[in-house]
């Protein structure tokens, strides 16, 4: 509690203090938040947006390890470029690892929710922008659009699912894997009704540990048409064709939940928002290949949105 009051006191001199390079400023949120802020100095207000990563351990970059891309840093100094401040920050369980203090099964989806509350009030507080939006990526949209509920002025899906993630996995796994199908579907009935998957396939591992499924279950609990429905502010839903995790139907059907919503489908962007022109192995390659940019078009985008 400490940390946190000392904190709250520091940041007005941290945040007004504008950025003059790509490097930015390093702020700590919360005992559970560290993260980046680029603020430009063209603006005296400028809007804020607020980056949410996707799943997994992935830090304030959009990287994690054996897996560089860098897509969520350079989203946010092209958005800086564009006269816009941004935020991005470490999921938590980046911290939990350095510190070695991740417990599997005591991580709930709820508390990357928390997190993200806890963001958006912590620069509300500081009154030194003239709005803030919520992007959120893959994982980051469900929780981003619940974070924005009656406290952000704008929310931006990228890559968000448009189903509950035991409908997403599934269908998942009919196009990659489909004689697991049926088994991935009996044991996530298993988990809803009984609170435990225990006659998972052994292929089936992965998804369905049981020291993650704790997590799970609190992830199944959110239905992000659902979610999106509620938001009264601006919606913004962008997906990209060349995206392997997350269909274009996904993002329709949030648009069907959110019918005032813009919707754009950017053909050649793939899921960690790179530009794409060949095939599957050039999409998967992408992955790890930190100096590649981002599909210029996916900033233009998300830009005209915030500064309209």
């Amino acid at each position: 509690m400490k940390s946190w009051v000392v904190l709250f006191l520091l940041f007005p001199c941290i945040l007004l203090s504008q950025t003059t390079d790509k490097n930015g400023k390093d702020i700590s949120v919360s005992p559970m938040v560290d993260g980046t802020i680029l603020v430009p100095s063209t603006t005296e207000k400028p809007p804020l947006a607020i980056l949410i990563g996707g799943s997994g351990p992935i830090d304030r970059n959009g990287n994690q390890q054996m897996m560089k891309n860098n897509s969520l840093k350079f989203l946010a100094e092209a958005l800086y470029d564009n006269d816009i401040a941004v935020f991005r920050y470490d999921k938590r369980i980046v911290k939990q690892i350095k510190d070695r203090t991740l417990n599997e099964e005591s991580i709930h989806f709820d508390d990357f929710i928390k997190d993200a509350i806890d963001v958006i009030e912590y620069f509300k507080r500081s009154k030194a922008f003239s709005k803030i939006y919520v992007i959120g990526h893959s994982q980051g949209s469900l929780v981003g659009m619940i974070a924005a509920q009656n406290r952000a002025d704008g929310f931006i899906s990228l890559a968000g699912a448009g189903q509950e993630i035991d409908d997403v996995i599934v269908d998942q796994l009919e196009k990659q894997a489909p004689g697991l199908k049926d088994n991935a579907r009996e044991s996530f009935d298993d988990m809803r009704a009984n609170g435990v998957a225990v006659n998972y396939n052994p292929g089936l591992a992965s998804i369905f540990r049981p020291q993650i499924q704790p997590f799970l279950i609190t992830w199944m609990n959110y239905n992000p048409q659902t979610e999106i429905a509620k938001l009264t502010i601006p919606v913004l839903i962008i997906n990209g064709e060349k995206d392997l995790q997350v269909q274009v139907s996904e993002a329709e059907k949030l648009k069907e939940a959110s019918p005032n919503a813009q919707f754009e489908i950017i053909p050649s962007m793939n899921h960690i928002l790179k530009e794409i022109e060949g095939d599957g192995i050039e999409n998967s390659k992408s992955y790890n290949e930190p100096s590649r940019p981002i599909i210029p078009k996916v900033v233009e985008v998300i830009s005209t949105f915030i500064l309209q």
